[in-house]
Parts: C-alpha cells; sequence; structure tokens
C-alpha cells in the first residue's frame, strides 16, 4: 500500500482516529492517501482545508478537468482514477472521458476547456514554461484573472498531493479495479498500478 508503515487503526491517537473515521464515513473505508498522511494528520487536514478553498471558488467541472490534466501530467494513477470517476459523474461520459484521456484536444471540448487543461498541464509539467501568452489566451477566451489563478492554484496543489502519494508507494485503492470500461481504468492508470485485493 505504502513504503512506509502506516498508523494502524487499533494504535491510533485520537487525531488520526478522527481522521480515519471521517474518511472510512466519506469513502466506505479508509483510503489509500489517508493512510499515507497518517503520520502527520495535521498536513492532511491543511491539505484538505487549501484544497476545498481553491475548489470552492471554481466551477466543478473546471475543476475536474485542470486537475486530471495535472494528475496526467504527473503521472499520478491515484488522482487520475479519482478525479476521472468525478467527471463519469454526470459531467462526461465514459467515451469522451477516454478521449479526454488520451488527447484533450481532438475530444470535442469547447475552446476554454482545452486551454484550461493545457494550462493546468504546463504548469505540473514545468511552471516556469507558462508565459504572458498563455494567461492572454485564457483571458481572450473569457476568463478572469481570478479564474486563471483558481486552474494555476488547483493544478499546483495537484503537484503537492500527487507527488507525495507516488513518493510514498501509495498505490490506488482496490475499488478503482471495478472502474468500468476498463479501456478507460487502463487509459486512467498512468503511474502506479492499481492495488490488489
Amino acid at each position: 500500500m505504502t513504503f512506509i508503515d502506516t498508523v494502524p487503526d487499533d494504535d491510533a491517537p485520537e487525531a488520526v482516529r478522527a481522521l480515519y473515521d471521517t474518511d472510512r464515513t466519506a469513502a466506505g473505508a479508509i483510503p489509500n492517501y489517508t493512510r499515507a498522511f497518517s503520520h502527520r494528520p495535521e498536513v492532511y487536514a491543511a491539505w484538505r482545508q487549501l484544497n476545498g478553498s481553491i475548489k470552492s471558488g471554481m466551477d466543478p467541472r473546471r475543476y475536474e478537468l485542470a486537475t486530471l490534466a495535472a494528475a496526467r501530467r504527473l503521472r499520478s494513477s491515484y488522482c487520475a482514477l479519482a478525479h476521472g470517476s468525478v467527471l463519469l459523474d454526470g459531467m462526461v461520459d465514459a467515451e469522451q472521458l477516454t478521449s479526454i484521456v488520451q488527447d484533450h484536444h481532438a475530444a470535442g471540448l469547447d475552446a476554454v476547456d482545452v486551454a484550461v487543461m493545457d494550462l493546468a498541464d504546463k504548469v505540473a509539467a514545468d511552471a516556469t514554461s507558462v508565459t504572458q501568452a498563455d494567461i492572454d489566451g485564457l483571458r481572450a477566451l473569457g476568463l478572469s484573472d481570478t479564474d486563471v489563478f483558481d486552474v494555476i492554484a488547483a493544478a499546483s496543489a495537484r503537484c503537492f498531493f500527487s507527488k507525495a502519494l507516488d513518493a510514498l508507494g501509495t498505490q490506488p485503492d482496490a475499488r478503482f479495479a471495478g472502474l468500468e470500461p476498463a479501456a478507460l481504468r487502463e487509459e486512467l492508470t498512468v503511474g502506479r498500478p492499481i492495488m490488489q485485493t
């Protein structure tokens, strides 16, 4: 599950137990990413607060597309599978999501979605490569400076979370093995393999 030993349920101090209980209630089981942060629950709490504040100001679909683009660039299977699953829940169908993961430029997205994914991808790949022209291009499509900031913040926050999980060897939860169709699951598995039960 991870390269480090995580805090066991029956030996968890109060802060970790609360973390486990909260995420178990929300997800039906304790996600591997929650266990990965079990030695520093205060870091996980700060991450949740930061990520929540970024999401709260964004259109949910835009947030998910930006996050997926960053996760794909970072080769984070966990985050690609998780956010791909969110997109499948009423935002796009499996066929379009497969196309988005393969090449978002040829997936039938509108110009704003493509530009948002391009910027998120660029931030995750090499933030120093972002230029004034990238920002001006988003402005020309109607995005405000706040909108641009939000995309950059979403991609930057994903860099922290994805890199922490992958450096700890955290595998995507076994539940993702049931994501259908299988071809989409394979497209979203861009790095570490899904945990076997």
